[in-house]
């Protein structure tokens, strides 16, 4: 049996005033997942104002733990600037890692932040923290005298 060589990773960028869309082709593993994260990471950062990033996954054509690790790097730190993160035209291989891990609710639900699910920002999570009352524990495990 023949197995096809391992296609590298490519980005396309496709870029609007509040909108950038990464097209995805070939692998999304171990030796090229840090690509992505490093170009969404620098996106982030240089555009203040982006209100959406769109992952287009149609042409992946492997996914490993790596880059599923890297997407849920990817969602925190959409989370943390408040830029709604879209991966659509998943691949089979991608969908099924997203369901066997419990991923895919995850990722593609609205940002956290949204309609109570959390706070998006440090200073919003900061401010939660402070109203939160101290809960006290009690271990269930064996105690022994």
């Amino acid at each position: 049996m023949n197995s096809l060589p391992p296609s590298p990773l490519r980005l396309t960028y496709l870029d609007a005033d509040d909108t950038v869309r990464i097209e995805l082709h070939g692998d999304f593993d171990y030796e090229r997942a840090d690509d992505l994260l490093d170009a969404v990471v620098r996106i982030l950062a240089d555009r203040t104002g982006l209100k959406d990033l769109h992952l287009h996954c149609g042409n992946l054509t492997a996914v490993d733990s790596t880059g599923l690790s890297t997407l849920l790097m990817i969602r925190r730190h959409t989370d943390v600037a408040g830029v709604q993160l879209h991966i659509v035209d998943r691949p089979v291989c991608l969908d099924r890692i997203l369901e066997l891990t419990g991923t895919l609710p995850h990722l593609t639900a609205g940002r956290t932040g949204q309609g109570g699910q959390g706070a998006s920002s440090p200073a919003m999570r900061a401010e939660a923290a402070a109203r939160e009352e101290p809960v006290q524990v009690r271990s269930s495990g064996y105690e022994g005298t």
